[in-house]
């Protein structure tokens, strides 16, 4: 394959590669990425890297261009075919290879794939991923001849998270994959963890994804499984993204968690065993988060949005336990500290059989609030950074506290407004949250007032 000297930037992502099948990213494309990423982990003394890619109808062909990219640059690959974001992440540890790239387009529309990209235990982002563009661009890459072989690691990766985790009784469970790659391993993972599973949703992996899309972040995704729910009496619903590694919670009741809520257990339970331990949070969380891993004990540490970001943070405080709004959760205690939807599944279930209490109990006796679900601005390319930072510079709240490390989070006594930009779609992403509805409503009204003297044009979601 020729080298594509004239690689379109915009596919290159805070913490990945991401396009249009066959319009920003093609085959060609891939064959560079893979021969780049082959270099630089050559340089990086690296020599085997794991491959694997999620259930899109362009994955088989994308993924034969990645393999030959990489064993261009005299990288040995092992395929572990179609298999959950996470299980590539497992494989490259239970493999020992510490390098593995994803081909996944997550809970993006169908026509779209990408690479998450982890040289040597180090998930890539921002400057490293540049640097990945810039080889291209350069064809400063190296040349070899490596070898090609073949693993089937779900086995092990069920075995392994069986042997860890154990169900103190036998709950019912509604599961809805969205037709993503999660269909491969979880039905048959909470079975062998003793769940009752009453019905099994879009399980079947069609990357047209015919159902609903699979993004558990979004409430309308997650009507089928509230349905099925409540039909079934069970004791509570998982929903998974495209490529397995987020997930999406339902209670009894219909109600949905949101990963911040779900945080507080995960939170809890983790610093029963390692008290004073640092638990890290994005920074669209809720409030309520903060004082419940201060009451029991932990330090709550808030932090920039995105997985890679996370991890990194994650390597260097040592935290066992870290959370996402968007349902990425890393467990570092039990586990390997990269985010996995059916392993924090398997936690929840186990933290819940242990409780006396229903889960509908249990989840009620959470502190909430009243809140928004992520609000989205959509723009052009490039210009959701740019509000965003004269958002900033015009920013002046007074009595709140003011937090800068990803866009503006102004919290109030009884509040926060959050105003960032996405680094995964041309978007501004916007939440509120207050102890009632009088106290958004003011927050939403200060914000407002400020987002419309950066742009007067723009059309507000609230």
């Amino acid at each position: 394959m020729a080298v594509s000297k004239n690689i379109p930037d915009v596919i290159f992502k805070a913490y990945d590669i991401r396009g249009i099948v066959n319009e920003t990213l093609t085959a060609d494309i891939v064959f560079d990425v893979g021969q780049a990423f082959g270099s630089e982990a050559k340089e990086r003394g690296q020599q085997t890297v794991v491959v694997g890619r999620d259930g899109r109808l362009s994955g088989p062909k994308l993924m034969r261009a990645l393999s030959e990219g990489l064993r261009k640059a005299g990288m040995d690959v092992i395929d572990i075919g179609m298999a959950p974001t996470p299980v590539i992440y497992y494989a490259a540890q239970h493999l020992g290879t510490g390098s593995c790239i994803a081909l996944t387009g997550s809970h993006n529309p169908p026509n779209y794939n990408g690479l998450k990209m982890v040289i040597g235990g180090v998930t890539l982002s921002g400057d490293t991923i540049q640097k990945l563009k810039q080889r291209i661009k350069n064809n400063d890459v190296v040349e070899g001849d490596g070898k090609l072989e073949k693993a089937d690691v779900i086995p092990d990766y069920i075995k392994r998270i069986v042997g860890d985790v154990k169900l103190a009784r036998k709950l019912k469970l509604v599961i809805d994959c969205g037709n993503g790659v999660a269909g491969a391993v979880a039905p048959e993972l909470f079975k062998q963890l003793g769940c009752d599973i009453t019905e099994q949703l879009f399980c079947d992996i069609d990357g047209s994804f015919p159902n609903h899309h699979p993004d558990p972040s979004k409430p309308e995704n997650l009507q089928d499984l509230i349905k099925a729910v409540k039909e079934t009496g069970a004791d509570l619903g998982f929903a998974f993204d495209g490529d397995g590694d987020r997930l999406g919670v339902v209670t009894p009741e219909g109600d949905i968690i949101w990963p911040d809520r779900q945080m507080m257990l995960y939170a809890k339970d983790v610093l029963e065993r390692n008290p004073g331990a640092t638990i890290i949070y994005d920074i669209k969380c809720t409030k309520n988060l903060e004082k419940v891993i201060a009451e029991n004990g932990g330090i709550p540490l808030m932090w920039t949005t995105g997985h890679s970001f996370i991890k990194a943070k994650l390597k260097e405080t040592g935290a066992p336990l870290a959370g996402e709004m968007s349902g990425h959760i890393f467990f570092k205690e039990r586990w390997y500290g990269f985010d996995d939807g059916t392993y924090t599944g398997a936690r929840l279930l186990e933290i819940l059989a242990k409780d006396p209490r229903s889960a509908q109990e249990i989840f009620s006796s959470l502190p909430d609030s009243v809140n928004t679900p992520e609000l989205n601005i959509l723009m052009n390319e490039g210009e959701n950074f740019t509000f965003v930072k004269d958002l900033v510079n015009k920013a002046k709240f007074e009595n709140a506290k003011t937090t800068t490390i990803d866009g503006i989070r102004v919290d109030y006594e009884d509040g926060f407004g959050l105003v960032r930009a996405s680094n995964t779609t041309p978007s501004v992403v916007i939440r509120f949250e207050a102890n009632d509805q009088a106290g958004i409503t003011r927050i939403q009204e200060e914000f407002r007032t400020l987002m419309l003297e950066v742009n007067p044009d723009l059309k507000l979601p609230f």
